[in-house]
């Protein structure tokens, strides 16, 4: 018996009810964002963890970043079915995925390695300036 057969019936039939696809703004509630991330703080830097199973090949993932944001797009391929699935929880196929970041970042000091389905992104923090910039007014009339 699938557990999740008639949560799918009630989602059908409230989507026939309201029209369209009613239940697309509450889908990060119902499923977990892909993937699965942890964000870490360090004085000089923030460290992202990204989970990956199935991962083999760098070129299976992009990672781009902003001063404040990290984008993820990719695809989680299946792992060996043995069997009739009983439980799923692992999930899979094309994923895109925005981490915000509380401060921005070095882009051009940013790294990424992967090891064991782990992707490991060190972010160093842009440091603050100190410099202030002197303003020139000018003068005006009334």
């Amino acid at each position: 018996m699938d557990p999740f057969r008639q949560m799918h019936e009630w989602k059908n039939n409230l989507d026939h009810f309201f029209g369209g696809d009613f239940w697309n703004d509450f889908e990060h509630i119902v499923k977990p964002p892909i993937p699965a991330v942890n964000l870490y703080e360090q004085e000089n830097e923030f460290i992202l963890y990204i989970n990956l199973p199935g991962i083999k090949d760098r070129k299976q993932i992009n990672l781009s970043t902003s001063p404040t944001t990290v984008e993820l797009k990719g695809q989680l391929l299946p792992i060996e079915q043995h069997g009739k699935i009983i439980n799923q929880e692992i999930l899979l196929g094309e994923f895109q995925r925005k981490i915000d970041l509380p401060f921005p970042i070095r882009e051009d000091k940013v790294s990424a390695s992967i090891k064991s389905g782990v992707m490991i992104v060190h972010l160093p923090k842009q440091k603050k300036e100190h410099n202030r910039k002197k303003i020139s007014i000018e003068t005006f009339e009334e």
